[in-house]
């Protein structure tokens, strides 16, 4: 890149000028730095303050509310509540290993707070003056227990920070010996950028003299040669170049020849990547077609248990790339279930047994897409694949008055415990299905969100006796499909 002297100039200053902004930014971002820290203990405080101020507004809204009962003492007494469970919410982004025993013991006592005022609002209405002073009384000691545990809550905060506050000190008295050390670096630094400055100034105009003088000599066949990329440079270009004109040309044309050689080569190779890319593709409709022709043909010749196969692979192979990010019914997976143990027992024959008990009046719950399959395909891979003699898996869907309950059991091995607790984390465990890829954790972390958080999922298992999938999915949110099925 060419650079004129005065450009170099302006270089010095700008490197001056960068050298200056990046302290200033260093020390700028280093206080902010600070700074935020300070915050973010300081909103620690205010959040675990907080949770003491909500539960004391809980009691008063509730004593307000017991001694005039109108609508809107009720609706500041529901302000508290959603107050203090919003509060709830947020310690629970508090938490650490140092907290971790006295945080959860105020996040019960706030749950049981809650519970405890909707017990008190319980009896209100069924006019028990008696046990509604009992339980006001125990809410108001459940607030005096909150207001202790946040004291106690902040005081361990205390302890935990005094090592940040004193590394704090020690850094700014590290950062004043910085700052010293820092000068010196750049004066140093700022001496060799002056002396590597002024040499590349007076370095080519050296060179050009010399190149100059033996040109006056009459020797034209030495090639000038100035290492510079300012106004001077120029000037020995040109000195050359009237030298080697027409043998730059020359090589500017087999430049150009090579070139254009290698851009066809590369258009070539692009068009065949395109072409090999046409050709690996496939597309799943396409898929889905041929298999239905597949099936037809096998029906017409009369294979009719190959034709039933064929079409339960088409069905689950659609389902699985249609269903995953969406809800379904229970009754598509259901549905789509029997397709997979029908496929199943084609290939294990006698050594899957599969005992469905299903109550159908509870088939229209939502759930999200492809819940059942990959757990069934769980207990098909551990539980009937490895073992010579297979075994038996057992399929239940019963109602349980406010949930619908699904039990998944096999007399496989069993889980160890260790990945049991993994998978209700969410964890991943790097195993997924063979049909879908979808694995146990995936599973339990969609349920998890489609619940928001709801514990629908458990686990039991023994070694060498079997493991026991239980989903407790609630019928909540889902009245219009229970009204429609009668279940419940």
């Amino acid at each position: 890149m060419k650079m004129s002297i005065q450009h170099k100039i302006w270089l010095l200053a700008a490197v001056v000028l960068v050298i200056m902004a990046s302290i200033w930014a260093a020390l700028t971002y280093y206080n902010q730095q600070t700074q935020d820290q300070y915050n973010n203990i300081l909103q620690r405080y205010i959040q675990m303050n907080d949770a003491s101020i909500a539960s004391k507004e809980l009691v008063a809204a509730l004593n307000n509310y017991l001694v005039t009962p109108a609508q809107e003492q009720r609706a500041l007494l529901q302000e508290a509540i959603d107050h203090i469970r919003q509060s709830k919410y947020e310690m629970y982004r508090l938490r650490n290993t140092d907290n971790d025993a006295e945080l959860s013991s105020v996040v019960h006592l706030m749950d049981s707070l809650v519970e405890t005022t909707d017990r008190t609002l319980l009896l209100r209405s069924e006019n028990d003056p008696e046990a509604t002073s009992t339980t006001f009384a125990e809410a108001t000691r459940l607030s005096l227990y909150i207001s202790e545990m946040t004291l106690t809550l902040i005081d361990k905060e205390l302890n935990t920070y005094n090592p940040f506050y004193r590394g704090i000190i020690e850094r700014t008295e590290a950062l004043k010996q910085l700052g010293v050390w820092l000068l010196l670096l750049i004066t140093f630094l700022l001496a060799v950028f002056t002396y590597w400055f002024s040499h590349s100034i007076t370095r080519p105009l050296l060179s050009l003299s010399r190149a100059a003088k033996e040109i006056s000599r009459g020797r034209f066949d030495l090639r000038i040669e100035v290492n510079s990329n300012d106004e001077i440079s120029f000037l020995a270009k040109m000195f050359e170049r009237m030298r080697v004109n027409i043998n730059n040309l020359i090589m500017e044309i087999q430049e150009k020849a090579q070139l254009e050689k290698e851009l066809q080569q590369s258009r070539l190779l692009l068009q065949e990547s395109q072409l090999r890319s046409l050709q690996s593709q496939i597309n799943p409709h396409f898929l889905f077609n041929t298999l239905d022709t597949i099936s037809k043909k096998a029906y017409l010749e009369g294979s009719e248990e190959t034709s039933d196969l064929l079409v339960n692979v088409a069905e689950l192979l659609r389902y699985n790339l249609k269903r995953l990010n969406r809800s379904v019914t229970l009754y598509d997976e259901v549905r789509v279930l029997h397709q997979y143990i029908e496929i199943q027992t084609a290939r294990f024959a006698e050594r899957l047994q599969f005992q469905a008990d299903i109550d159908e009046r509870c088939l229209y719950i939502q759930l999200p897409g492809l819940t059942l399959q990959p757990l069934i395909e769980n207990a098909v891979i551990h539980a009937i694949e490895p073992r010579e003699e297979g075994g038996i898996i057992r399929f239940i869907v019963k109602d349980e008055a406010e949930h619908v309950q699904v039990v998944i059991e096999d007399d496989g091995p069993g889980i160890p415990e260790a990945k049991i607790r993994s998978i209700v984390a969410g964890v991943d465990t790097g195993s997924g299905g063979h049909s879908t890829g979808i694995g146990f954790s995936n599973v339990v972390q969609r349920l998890k969100l489609f619940y928001q958080g709801a514990d629908v999922i458990h686990i039991k298992s023994v070694q060498g006796a079997g493991t026991t999938i239980i989903l407790t999915l609630p019928k909540r949110g889902n009245e219009e499909h229970v009204q429609s099925s009668d279940c419940g």
